[in-house]
């Protein structure tokens, strides 16, 4: 029990968030784990999450502990808007977007934002992984990311489309590589007069 105890801790030092299924990997029972939240050695942060009572957490939390208990998900659509400081978007919950059939996830907090995708390239095409807190976050990059808020624009509004699309080819992205994604997504017909009206 002890030997398990103090692997708990110098993992939970070594690693800003660390989930449930690592420590059950390093051989950590979950008696061991409760005792650690218990002592106040560990912090439970939601279900299956934890991290060290002074670990350095950045602000994209939310983001991480959403892709530490929806490993499956891509952050997307306003949320990754943000990460990418595009446009001024200010999203109210971490959107996601899983496979058509997937089940939603039960997370009180941080409350979520989910939308779903009948195809099966939009869930690897234009998904990037970051980590951040020490967890894997997949996420749309900024091309996939402005495609995304067209295909899904009934959801986030059309303003918030232009504003992200008018900001990424400011920044010098190639409306290239807007269509490439736009094709994928179905939504190149929807997306062609904005961007030559803008180019």
């Amino acid at each position: 029990m002890e030997n398990q105890r103090s692997q708990l801790l110098r993992l939970a030092v070594e690693s800003r968030l660390l989930r449930e299924e690592r420590l059950r990997e390093a051989g950590i029972s979950s008696t061991v784990i409760s005792q650690a939240v218990k002592a106040g050695e560990l912090i439970r942060l939601s279900r299956g999450v934890y991290h060290h009572p002074e670990a350095e957490l950045d602000e994209n939390l939310s983001l991480s502990e959403v892709a530490a208990r929806v490993p499956q998900a891509v952050i997307t659509l306003l949320s990754a808007l943000q990460f990418h400081q595009i446009g001024t978007q200010q999203p109210h919950a971490v959107w996601i977007l899983l496979k058509q059939n997937a089940v939603t996830p039960r997370i009180d907090y941080p409350p979520l934002e989910v939308v779903r995708s009948s195809v099966a390239a939009s869930l690897s095409a234009g998904v990037d992984i970051h980590t951040l807190n020490d967890i894997p976050v997949r996420m749309t990059n900024p091309a996939r990311t402005v495609v995304d808020c067209f295909k899904y624009r009934n959801r986030v509004g059309l303003d918030v489309c232009l504003e992200a699309l008018k900001d990424v080819l400011q920044r010098g992205l190639k409306p290239v590589e807007v269509m490439d994604f736009a094709r994928i997504q179905r939504v190149a017909s929807v997306i062609r007069p904005y961007l030559d009206a803008l180019v």
